[in-house]
């Protein structure tokens, strides 16, 4: 009787402490991944890639201005992604919290948008984009052609780009985002509303958001193809 009260009392104890162990271990790689992620050198490597990423756009922008004479590039950002993001994303892609599964299987650690004034400017600046010899392209996500069945629209490119660091060039792996001001007006509302959606009404929403991106979609066609119709003028 006494063996068995003490197995009953102690089961609970030992898995009590097991989980106490899990989760101090949980915390500890958060702290790890999170300290790695504020890191001075990833912070360094990360801004410099963007900096050198944009000034590339800039390139671009300008040559297509000089051979065109008008803008491509409407707008254009980027940014390190904050810890609490790359926390929720791998918790959602099912990863073990630590540095190395962040930097692998997370695209866009590193960021770049550019904002494009017309769906045939985006496919330029990306094949620009792929002939630079300092960008290596991992891959490419046509959300164009493709909408997410969200209806969200752009045109990713996973890519490699060298920058001088520390006397050598060193490769770090950047998502850019190339989208028109109207697939960009969607993506920032649908953004925002994601977090406000009730679950009860999200099932609505979503197919109103829809109806939006496909109607965006259809106005990014016209207004190409008036572009079209003046360029022959």
């Amino acid at each position: 009787m006494g063996s068995g009260n003490a197995i009953r009392v102690t089961e609970p104890e030992t898995f009590t402490l097991i989980q106490l162990e899990e989760e101090r271990q949980k915390l500890k790689k958060k702290e790890l991944l999170k300290n790695m992620l504020t890191d001075s050198e990833f912070s360094i490597q990360g801004q410099c890639a963007i900096n050198l990423m944009m000034t590339k756009i800039d390139i671009i922008n300008t040559f297509l201005l000089m051979k065109t004479g008008r803008n491509y590039i409407q707008m254009k950002t980027g940014r390190l992604k904050s810890y609490d993001s790359v926390c929720k994303k791998m918790q959602k892609k099912g990863l073990d919290m630590n540095f190395a599964q962040a930097v692998e299987k997370i695209n866009d650690l590193i960021g770049v948008r550019a904002v494009c004034a017309y769906v045939d400017d985006i496919y330029k600046v990306a094949d620009l984009i792929q002939k630079q010899q300092d960008i290596r392209i991992i891959k490419i996500k046509d959300y164009i052609k493709q909408p997410k069945k969200s209806g969200y629209q752009s045109l990713h490119l996973i890519l490699e780009i060298a920058i001088p660091f520390q006397n050598e060039n060193q490769w770090v792996k950047l998502e850019l985002q190339l989208r028109t001001a109207a697939m960009d007006y969607w993506a920032n509302l649908d953004h925002q509303l994601r977090y406000k959606r009730g679950q009860k009404q999200a099932a609505v929403i979503n197919e109103e958001l829809q109806q939006c991106a496909s109607m965006i979609s259809q106005l990014d066609q016209k207004m190409l193809a008036i572009r079209k119709k003046i360029d022959k003028i």
